[in-house]
């Protein structure tokens, strides 16, 4: 029987084989956007078992699994790893159309060298033989990186963290380049005040500043800025439902700061004033330092009260919003471009329905001499799968320019999941090289497979400055 993942999989004509095999196959990954632990990368650390590297912290699967009915226990409980591995096995048949299935057998081939479909018969072997692997130098964390030829990764940090994983990395002149990205996301989550007040109360010990005020904030703020740069930051990277007004008076949010720090509760309008404010001086900060920033918008997080309280964050239970976000964020692009505070921005929309205003309104900030400036990101999250990575290229290259588009990233917090860079460069040469097929684009390899080399990594290298 013809093994499921091939030398053509996902390549439908002659012409997408050839720009797949010829153009994109062997360039490097830059994964300018991922949750993986720095401790681990650090550490070079070894995996206990496949369940451990694999199935441990992946809410995709999670998800899945719930929905087919597995008790909780053999998901995120406290089951043996062979038993949650087992259920997971039991799951993959059934999620035939589910980019999990694809994502699973490629990550089986690319990483162990297993052609086989995972299913409850195959399970026992393929357990077995990946968890004699994963104890060999070979499979450690640094490694499983550089068998996917990843060159530079980012992770997600907080302004507080000590990044002393990233300092420790850097001094072993190991490879792949580990870069931190600034995730400043609760610095302006003034709903929870309790929380809030804490995360400051760490931000004044992580930055050496007292902060008595909103101007005393935002100069500690500043500082960790200054501090992540000096160790090789140049990403910072803002998760927001929605974009809110941001044509704000500076005095109002110092006001609101007080008295969130005073423990008073605030109405959702002085939320949404605050959070407003916050996006707009951290973007100003981002460009005086000639990072990129990254907007990732439209989730509506931990849905479900319940397992939140007992799971918390990451866990599963988030979904796509329907957020009205054109009028303010045109107004926030506005105003920074207005006061030359524009930096080069991705946007990471969750819902597809937000494609096409968010490229049409980039469309109107675009300058040089910055080449795709402001970038459509890729399909994100619910979205990385095959229709929602067609969908992005589509309204990219109409609405857009597709030349320009710096590619995948994978937002993941597993070792395994770097082969969705194969996935995401399958497809898009499958997206032109059927176009070349029915004689929509010329047959023109060199032009179109510059192309394709220069969204699967040469856009990303200029367009991050990464070394």
């Amino acid at each position: 029987m013809k093994k499921f993942i091939h030398e053509e999989f996902l390549l439908e004509t002659k012409e997408a084989s050839i720009l797949y095999h010829d153009y994109a196959e062997d360039m490097p990954i830059i994964d300018f956007h991922n949750h993986l632990p720095p401790r681990e990368i650090a550490d070079d650390a070894v995996f206990e078992n496949i369940t451990k590297v694999w199935l441990g912290g992946d809410h995709y699967k999670w998800r899945a699994m719930r929905t087919l009915g597995i008790d909780e226990r053999l998901i995120t409980g406290d089951s043996p790893d062979w038993n949650k591995f087992a259920a997971w096995a039991g799951a993959v048949p059934y999620c035939l159309r589910n980019p999990l299935y694809h994502w699973t057998h490629l990550e089986l081939a690319r990483y162990f060298d297993i052609y086989d479909n995972l299913d409850p018969d195959t399970a026992p072997a393929i357990y077995s033989r990946c968890n004699e692997m994963l104890k060999t130098p070979e499979m450690s964390a640094v490694s499983l990186l550089k068998r996917m030829n990843v060159e530079s990764l980012c992770t997600t940090d907080d302004p507080v963290d000590s990044l002393e994983h990233h300092i420790a990395y850097k001094k072993s002149g190991l490879a792949p380049a580990l870069h931190p990205a600034w995730r400043p996301d609760r610095a302006m989550k003034i709903e929870n005040a309790e929380a809030f007040n804490d995360w400051v109360d760490r931000l004044e010990a992580a930055s050496g500043t007292g902060i008595s005020d909103f101007s005393d904030f935002i100069d500690a703020i500043d500082k960790r800025h200054a501090f992540f740069h000096e160790q090789g930051c140049r990403l910072a990277d803002h998760g927001v439902e929605t974009f809110y007004p941001s044509q704000i008076h500076e005095n109002e949010i110092a006001r609101i700061f007080d008295d969130v720090r005073s423990g008073i509760l605030m109405s959702p309008e002085e939320v949404m004033k605050f959070k407003g404010y916050m996006l707009y001086r951290l973007s100003l900060m981002n460009h005086e330092r000639g990072w990129v920033q990254q907007y990732h918008f439209g989730v509506l997080r931990n849905l479900n009260t319940r397992m939140f309280e007992g799971l918390g964050p990451d866990t599963g239970y988030d979904g796509m919003g329907d957020f009205p976000h054109a009028e303010n964020l045109a107004a926030l692009l506005d105003r920074l471009d207005s006061e030359d505070g524009l930096a080069r921005t991705v946007f990471f929309p969750i819902n597809p329905a937000d494609n096409a205003i968010t490229a049409t309104i980039i469309g109107s900030f675009q300058e040089g001499p910055a080449r795709g400036k402001l970038q459509l990101g890729s399909a994100w999250w619910f979205l990385d799968q095959k229709n929602g990575m067609e969908e992005q290229m589509n309204t990219l290259s109409m609405m857009g320019v597709l030349s320009t588009f710096i590619g995948m990233t994978t937002d993941s917090r597993s070792f395994l999941s770097f082969p969705r860079h194969e996935y995401f460069r399958r497809i898009l040469c499958n997206l032109m090289g059927n176009d070349m097929a029915r004689g929509l684009t010329p047959s023109d390899y060199e032009l179109a497979g510059g192309i394709i080399r220069d969204i699967c990594y040469g856009n990303a290298k200029k367009y991050f400055g990464f070394e």
